[in-house]
């Protein structure tokens, strides 16, 4: 199927999901549009505004007319794929454009946070997706863990360099830095906050 048609699918599975209950993503990924219930924890997103806050104040003095915001999507039409990370830097004057996704090659860095119920997303399909798309750099914060990967050095359809670290490390992140003392691990199963 070419993109075309994959993408109007993408958008009439979006206008559907703004009639249910919840949140819901739709993404393009090696199989065609997924429609998928989202639910963000309170943790999740307070780790999306700490990375986000710490990279706008180092990408005024690094990449002047960059931000790092959460929400558009990501999209390269020749390899087919759509995807919606938890946080990108990409060129400010992108959100003032019409439209819902931004193209790849704007994207400077994308970050995931991982979900209890869909980790595989972030460590399979997506770390596929990135690098196929050529974006530089690639994080995956896990809170089931506690542990961080870099990725970067995109080639072939993967990264060609990963840099573990764990939350309490100040992680080298392409030209930035992104301290994570408090970064917050998810709660047992069932005892709270997940």
């Amino acid at each position: 199927m070419d993109y075309a048609k994959m993408r109007a699918i993408a958008e009439e599975l979006g206008a559907y999901a703004e009639h249910l209950e919840g949140a819901w993503s739709v993404e393009i990924g090696p199989s065609g549009p997924v429609l998928a219930m989202v639910c963000r924890s309170k943790r999740h997103e307070g780790t999306v505004r700490r990375i986000r806050d710490q990279l706008n104040k180092q990408l005024a003095a690094t990449h002047p007319g960059y931000v790092c915001e959460n929400g558009p999507e990501v999209e390269h039409p020749s390899l087919g794929r759509m995807r919606r990370p938890d946080a990108l830097v990409i060129p400010e004057e992108v959100l003032d454009e019409e439209g819902l996704a931004v193209d790849a090659t704007q994207v400077l860095a994308v970050v995931e946070i991982v979900s209890p119920s869909n980790a595989n997303n972030d460590y399979g399909e997506k770390l596929s997706d990135y690098p196929a798309m050529g974006i530089g750099h690639y994080m995956i914060v896990d809170p089931r863990t506690g542990t961080i990967q870099v990725h970067s050095e995109p080639c072939a359809g993967h990264y060609l360099n990963k840099e573990p670290y764990i939350f309490g490390d100040v992680v080298p992140f392409g030209p930035w830095r992104v301290e994570t003392a408090d970064f917050r691990r998810y709660g047992k199963p069932g005892g709270g906050e997940g």
